[in-house]
């Protein structure tokens, strides 16, 4: 016999949609107080109890944040800096994916597991050696000694591999049997069927180097080559610091962060959910 579906219960549905906008309005909080901050005065962010909302429209904090560092300049910096990672970081990964995919060769398991075993090594055991490097190069306080150092990642190998895997193997059969070779294989057939875990991997790599700061701090020196974060940290004052000024940085900096996941939010569901689900 065919179920009878039951409708669900009015209150039982209100309830769900209750949490949904309580759960949002606890993620978006933050972020609607940063707008609120930045349009107030320095006397009304000072206030105790503090306000949650401006008495007016007050743009001398946000021209302030501009006038004080070279804010645009710094965008434009962690901008460079962050494509230059993303691509470097897809392109070999992708490559280096489909070697341990496609191209056989002795001990490609063995090889793999190294590889993906430096994901434990902390990055912060890295940044003397790297350091060091760069140094000895002559590439500081330079693009590159901002990329180069990440170029690379095991993170990207393995979640590109595992893309790669689910694809069906007779699409690769019949185009060796087409005459196809492996370059033109991963171009035409490869990189293509991948697009959704390739743009997932572009927004997470994108993101981390935006947020970069430790390292930005070490191998730069002049205002012509610092990053965002260092920006912002710069809006902060040994004798007094005005935290709406700090916000009013944070909330331009923000600005690309929310339009490239607004731009990629779908891509990278698409590639977090791909393979999640047969048939």
């Amino acid at each position: 016999m065919r179920a009878i579906s039951h409708p669900r219960h009015p209150f039982r549905l209100s309830s769900h949609y209750g949490l949904l906008i309580l759960l949002s309005l606890l993620v978006l909080g933050p972020l609607l107080y940063l707008l609120a901050q930045i349009f107030m005065t320095p006397d009304e962010a000072s206030q105790y109890p503090p306000k949650l909302l401006p008495s007016s429209f007050y743009m001398g904090e946000l021209k302030n944040a501009i006038d004080t560092v070279p804010i645009f300049g710094f965008i434009i910096n962690s901008f460079v800096l962050a494509t230059a990672i993303m691509v470097l970081q897809v392109l070999t990964a992708a490559l280096a994916a489909y070697a341990f995919v496609y191209i056989r060769f002795s001990g490609s398991r063995f090889w793999f597991a190294l590889f993906i075993s430096t994901m434990m090594i902390p990055w912060e055991v890295t940044i003397i050696p790297n350091y060091l490097t760069i140094k000895g190069w002559g590439w500081l306080d330079s693009f590159q000694g901002l990329i180069v150092p990440f170029a690379a990642s095991a993170f990207g190998v393995f979640l590109l591999r595992q893309f790669y895997m689910q694809l069906p193997r007779e699409l690769f059969e019949a185009a060796r049997v087409d005459g196809c070779g492996h370059f033109r294989h991963f171009v035409s057939i490869v990189l293509p069927l991948s697009g959704p875990a390739g743009a997932s991997l572009a927004v997470y790599v994108f993101l981390n180097g935006w947020n970069q700061y430790l390292w930005p701090l070490l191998v730069t020196s002049s205002d012509a080559m610092r990053t965002v974060q260092i920006g912002i940290a710069m809006l902060q004052f040994e004798e007094l610091t005005s935290w709406n000024l700090v916000l009013c940085g944070v909330a331009l900096v923000l600005v690309p962060s929310f339009v490239l996941l607004a731009l990629g939010l779908k891509p990278l569901v698409r590639g977090i959910t791909a393979g999640a689900v047969k048939g």
